[in-house]
């Protein structure tokens, strides 16, 4: 009889991917600059949860940090913190600016060519998200939201652009951002282009979540057809849930708003609709039209890894347990308070041992590589005499999260890459405001898009810079 002992891994592996994830049009700026014309963000007034206005006396995407021009040093820095990848977005308004082009804008093609060589020339590899809240703002509306299936093509065509020119320079592909959020109320607007007071919201939502499933599939068809090195991913918002009570009813509750999540990772990973939404459509109401094809497609193109978002974890509580008195502002997305953890400024629960469950869980349901892809702390920042930023709760932050991704390769994730968001500050796209910042690299603008512009290094970017430069083996424990 011969016994099998496989070697635990103790530390993150060779070639671990380090480094920094933001959005076009969290940072580029430029809005009409060239050719773009407005995207879905650029009517996203300032402020805390500004909202959707036509009217508003200042949208900061517009300038946001001119990112659009001010790309290589900036990205010079993030290589001189050893990044080797960088995570951003393709401002779809930027190549084709209403969407209905025949002819891309080339001078966007451009752009970004010219960007993403530069990250390769710094030792960065790149991973572009193909579509992160950046429709075309004429899109919607002329054709309404991702519910009109009209956008899974003005989808492709854009795909097929970007992918035929900007592939040689392009290492990861995502299909979408947050795809799950298509079907969450506050953030409906920036997924699926849906106004969040619509009528009959909730088929809408799922409507527009079957488009971009199918949209997703096809793109993966075509990547993998056209590049002989580009994998793709898919990008979902993850939070990791726990029952208020051990009440069997809590847990039911709980384990209720965990397939909520997982439904958009099993269909893009598994290639079809699990058995339990269905129960959950026909309690709400509502009734998904395919079209003759579409469960082959989405069948046939599953995708290569999976990438998430982790901020923060969850509780939920069933009407049993009371505990409404327990729910926190709303606008904080958080729900019923976690006595056992400590929060953010803006509300969110700090929880790194939820990261190590969520990445454990993902693996163990699937079996596929993953990729953590936006993780941060949103915090105000003083700059003190000398434009010194001592952000250790940032560090303290990231640390513990590098620490829960640590333990859970030690119980076997498999696990290839961490982007933080954002490396260098940028306009918060759920509150509007600069003063929410993530970065370990300071802008010296405020809320209001005034100030310098200069950059700063934060102290947590020397921290940062030390992490990766060790691949995870100096954390700057004393």
């Amino acid at each position: 009889m011969a016994f099998l002992n496989k070697e635990v891994k103790k530390e993150f592996p060779e070639g671990f991917l380090w480094g920094g994830a933001v959005a076009a049009n969290q940072c580029e700026g430029a809005y009409l600059e060239d050719g773009k014309q407005m995207s879905t963000a650029d009517i996203k007034a300032r402020g805390f949860f500004g909202g959707l206005r036509r009217d508003a006396d200042y949208y900061p995407t517009h300038k946001a940090i001119d990112f659009y021009h001010t790309y290589k040093s900036d990205l010079k820095l993030m290589a001189e913190a050893n990044f080797n990848i960088f995570r951003t977005s393709i401002n779809w308004a930027r190549i084709y600016p209403t969407g209905e082009e025949e002819t891309p804008n080339q001078k966007g093609l451009d752009f970004y060519h010219d960007m993403f060589k530069y990250c390769h020339e710094l030792g960065m590899k790149v991973m572009v998200t193909i579509s992160h809240y950046e429709t075309p703002l004429y899109l919607v509306d002329t054709y309404g939201g991702w519910d009109n299936r009209k956008f899974i093509e003005f989808y492709m065509k854009f795909v097929r652009t970007i992918v035929d020119n900007l592939d040689d320079v392009v290492d990861y592909w995502l299909t979408f951002n947050e795809i799950g959020n298509a079907a969450v109320k506050p953030i409906c607007w920036d997924a699926a282009c849906i106004y969040p007071d619509s009528e009959n919201l909730l088929q809408r939502m799922y409507q527009a979540a079957h488009h971009q499933f199918v949209a997703s599939a096809l793109a993966v068809k075509y990547i993998h057809q056209h590049s002989n090195h580009a994998k793709v991913g898919a990008m979902i918002a993850y939070k990791t849930v726990y029952p208020y009570t051990c009440n069997p009813k809590d847990v039911i509750a709980a384990e209720k708003e965990k397939r909520k999540e997982y439904f958009f990772s099993d269909v893009q990973v598994r290639g079809k609709y699990p058995d339990y939404i269905w129960q959950y459509f026909e309690e709400n109401n509502i009734k998904i039209t395919f079209e003759e094809g579409d469960e082959e497609i989405i069948a046939s193109y599953p995708v290569d890894f999976i990438t998430f978002s982790y901020y923060r974890s969850r509780v939920v509580s069933s009407e049993e347990t009371e505990a409404a008195e327990k729910i926190i502002d709303t606008n904080t997305l958080e729900g019923i308070v976690n006595p056992y953890l400590p929060k953010t400024g803006w509300g969110w629960s700090v929880d790194p041992d939820g990261l190590m469950l969520a990445l454990q869980d993902l693996y163990d349901r699937y079996q596929k590589p993953l990729f953590i892809s936006e993780n941060g702390l949103g915090a105000i920042d003083t700059v003190e005499e000398g434009n010194v930023i001592n952000d250790d709760y940032r560090i303290d932050y990231m640390r513990k999260h590098v620490q829960a991704m640590q333990r859970a390769i030690e119980k076997g994730v498999d696990l290839f890459g961490y982007t933080m968001w954002g490396p260098i500050d940028i306009v918060s796209n759920g509150t509007g405001q600069m003063s929410k910042r993530y970065g370990i690299i300071y802008v010296d603008l405020d809320d209001e898009g005034n100030g310098t512009g200069n950059r700063y290094l934060k102290k947590s970017y020397n921290w940062y810079k030390t992490v990766i430069g060790t691949n995870g083996k100096d954390l700057g424990i004393e």
